[in-house]
């Protein structure tokens, strides 16, 4: 009797058409709701009291489900409505390389550290350019005009700078890169000191980055200082190969748009200040038109000539001329000194050998006789 009576209030609609013509909204019309009075109480509660305590909270009339209901609740919005937001712009095939400092006023500073021999990292201002050892810390100091969007990211890239290079991707050479246990080891530039760093590499260009969330400065501090390693020299092979590489620093919002751009050179070697001190100095020299003279082995200095009086009490003596030799070290003028008076000494001997004896005269007057001459006598 229960199932005849609940079979009996649920009245179906056995003629639904077949065809996809209809909309959902006639559809839903044509169901026919059951009526709650038709479930039999379980409890010994009576049927209205029931009803009334608990069904109340439940039960939605179905003129409220009619009217409210959306049939274009399942129906994607067209690509035009969608939020800007959601969507990364794509990376260019040629980065910019130019400054943007944006309406943020995104700025870049480094340390000053002089070009001592024993610095780790130095930054030239005059050359804009940044020289650092093989995985050692740069600090960098960011500072903005105003406060960048919530979730703001500052991201590191690697370029190759001349023209002819620009399309290839700078990476690390295969030595460094299999002696890094690393997941990133193929990057050249590495965020340290933060656990949130995250490492991407874009799946057109294959150009490889760095993002770091941007942190507001401290209290007490107009800058924020992001730590930067590069992981390997610009003189290995197989990787940068002497080829000059600049680093694109810029801020940008979560979903990947450009508030700011900072770029400079990077120089990876053993001695960033000896080799920033000899750039800065050719640098100055060819502003001021001096050209770099190219470096020659020393030459002795031009021989001084002189000229030795002549003696007017010997007429066979002939004219000379006298070199002046200027040495440099006591044992070098030694060694040339013992060449020249053994010199001098085999001229001396030769004058003594090629001189003609001298035959003494008669006092008589007489002129001696030659050998095979007959005297007059004969």
């Amino acid at each position: 009797m229960m199932e005849e009576q609940g079979l009996d209030c649920l009245t179906l609609s056995q003629d639904l058409p077949l065809s996809q013509d209809d909309s959902f909204r006639e559809l839903w019309g044509r169901v026919v709701n059951a009526s709650i009075s038709g479930i039999p109480p379980t409890t010994d509660m009576s049927h209205e009291a029931w009803r009334g305590e608990n069904m109340d909270m439940l039960l939605i009339p179905d003129q409220v489900l009619d009217e409210q209901f959306d049939e274009n609740l399942f129906e994607l919005p067209p690509p035009e409505m969608l939020p800007k937001d959601c969507v990364t712009p794509p990376s260019s095939t040629v980065p910019v390389t130019t400054d943007y400092p944006g309406e943020y006023g995104f700025q870049l500073r480094f340390q000053k550290s002089g070009t001592a021999k024993s610095v780790t990292s130095t930054f030239s201002e005059l050359l804009n350019k940044l020289y650092c050892q093989l995985a050692k810390t740069t600090p960098v100091e960011v500072l903005v005009a105003k406060e960048p969007p919530r979730g703001a990211v500052l991201r590191a890239t690697a370029v190759y700078k001349k023209t002819e290079h620009v399309a290839d991707v700078v990476r690390r050479c295969p030595h460094h890169q299999n002696e890094d246990p690393a997941d990133h080891r193929s990057h050249l530039i590495r965020v340290e000191g933060s656990q949130r760093a995250l490492y991407f590499e874009d799946q057109h260009t294959k150009r490889q980055s760095v993002t770091v969330p941007y942190e507001p400065p401290q209290l007490g501090s107009e800058m924020t200082t992001i730590l930067l390693s590069f992981m390997c020299n610009s003189s290995c092979m197989g990787g940068m190969n002497r080829r000059p590489i600049l680093t694109i620093l810029t801020l940008e919002t979560p979903e990947g748009l450009v508030l700011g751009r900072r770029c400079f050179e990077v120089r990876v070697c053993a001695c960033p200040g000896r080799d920033r001190k000899t750039e800065e100095e050719n640098s100055t020299k060819t502003q001021n038109g001096t050209k770099q003279p190219k470096k020659r082995k020393s030459t002795p200095a031009a021989p001084e000539i002189m000229k030795k009086s002549k003696s007017a009490s010997s007429a066979e003596e002939e004219e000379k001329e006298v070199f002046v030799l200027h040495v440099k070290g006591r044992e070098r003028y030694e060694m040339l000194k013992r060449i020249n008076d053994g010199l001098e000494l085999l001229d001396r001997e030769s004058k003594v050998k090629n001189k003609k004896p001298e035959v003494a005269l008669p006092s008589s007057g007489k002129r001696l006789m030659q050998r095979g001459e007959r005297s007059d006598s004969d």
